[in-house]
């Protein structure tokens, strides 16, 4: 996608500034289903870096003696131990369980005695290419993919050290073909458990093959999120497991100066826009809209006025979103106009201001916080400072504004942007 061609449409918004959608191209992300698989692959194919995220751990214990609370050494923590671990993309989830896996190997054994889940093939792909990478001087170890289309012989037994697969085709190796003998498993990973539960039967088969594996297997469970139907399952999956994950208050950033603009309608939203572009020196921006309609109009103008922009949105594959963030990412285009599918787990580390041109709702219209500070979190990444400006055009959305303070307990200044002299200062 070398180049991006916007289609102008001529269409004028009404007294208080809304354009009338069609009815696909108005659709919010909210309303449309989030392929969460593909938002993951999104996620690994942009990232090249760890993020490097200063946010302590809350490590909490099923028993609170456990000697991780006191230990001094790698040789007190008693490894291995059964884990359930959250954390965002890019904070190197895959790389701790690879080296856990890499570490139990017995690469003379010719059997395998590590098994990864993950929830489609291309991200037991993705994972491979990460075993591959860090197994590199281990030339004996090998590494097999159980994924569909992998046929082997009925009967034959596999000799490769590492299985990674997913689940329907994980149980059938090991249950009705006997490719693997799960009792020889000495580490069993479940990966990307957010996505696996939101798969029709992934979770029924991951409960079957973890039933499977003998009871001093090491149980190893990560997820970018956590929410209660997580929870629930890893519980199933993981037996007395030391549990990581980051604390909530921590997760809003200190590094961001809020402002708010008040304007009467989508055209004053776009002028405040180009005001505000004008005065200070932007590296790279990212800009946040409801609707792919508004999107697509927002990009277009500002494309008009000489600004190299990207458009990203959920009707792209996600080979073409992945082409439109590696450009974003390597500066080739300074803009990027985005529905909610980018508002999770991009990290790019020249944003430096994150414009809100429609504040985030959900499907009832109340205030998305969630949503807000992944948004925001776009930029103030690796100790940054950062800049978040939202638009303001109706006592709705300074409703939702206001609300949005309440939650992080957090003054959102307000910003005149006709005033240069004030533009200049919060940009210092």
């Amino acid at each position: 996608m070398s180049s991006l061609h916007i289609k102008e449409e001529k269409i004028k918004p009404d007294a208080n500034g809304i354009v009338k959608a069609d009815e696909n191209s108005g659709k919010t992300d909210e309303e449309e289903k989030e392929d969460r698989a593909a938002q993951s692959l999104l996620n690994k194919l942009i990232r090249s870096n760890l993020v490097d995220n200063t946010n302590q751990v809350e490590v909490l214990q099923r028993d609170p003696n456990s000697p991780l609370y006191s230990v001094k050494s790698f040789e007190e923590l008693r490894l291995p131990q059964n884990l359930i671990a959250q954390s965002q993309s890019g904070t190197g989830k895959t790389a701790a369980f690879v080296l856990a896996m890499l570490s139990q190997v017995e690469p003379l054994n010719k059997y395998p005695q590590c098994l990864c889940l993950s929830p489609t093939y291309e991200l037991a792909l993705q994972t491979g290419k990460v075993i591959e990478q860090m197994g590199k001087f281990y030339p004996e170890l090998k590494l097999a993919y159980a994924v569909r289309g992998n046929k082997l012989e009925r009967g034959q037994k596999i000799s490769e050290q590492i299985v990674i697969g997913t689940p329907g085709t994980v149980l059938d190796w090991c249950s009705k073909l006997k490719f693997i003998d799960p009792k020889k498993i000495k580490v069993f990973v479940l990966d990307e458990a957010d996505v696996m539960i939101a798969t029709q039967g992934h979770q029924d088969q991951s409960i079957r093959i973890q039933r499977m594996l003998p009871k001093d297997c090491q149980m190893l469970l990560f997820s970018a999120t956590f929410e209660d139907s997580v929870w629930r399952f890893a519980q199933k999956v993981v037996p007395d497991p030391n549990i990581i994950k980051l604390k909530r208050e921590e997760e809003t950033l200190d590094t961001i100066k809020q402002y708010y603009v008040m304007c009467n309608n989508r055209d004053e939203k776009f002028q405040a826009l180009c005001n505000l572009y004008g005065a200070i020196t932007i590296a790279q921006a990212m800009i946040f809209c409801h609707t792919r309609k508004t999107a697509g109009w927002l990009a277009a103008e500002l494309s008009k006025e000489g600004h190299q922009v990207a458009l990203l949105s959920g009707e792209m594959m996600v080979e073409q979103r992945a082409a439109v963030i590696e450009r974003f990412r390597e500066g080739k285009e300074k803009v990027l106009v985005t529905t909610n599918v980018c508002a999770r787990g991009i990290d790019v580390e020249q944003v430096s201001v994150v414009i809100n041109f429609d504040l985030p709702v959900d499907k009832d219209g109340n205030p998305d916080n969630e949503t807000y500070l992944h948004r925001i979190g776009r930029t103030g990444r690796f100790g940054k400072r950062g800049l978040a400006v939202n638009m303001v055009d109706s006592k709705h959305s300074m409703n939702i504004l206001n609300r949005i303070q309440e939650h992080f307990n957090k003054k959102i200044d307000r910003l005149d942007t006709d005033d240069l002299d004030e533009i200049e200062k919060i940009a210092n």
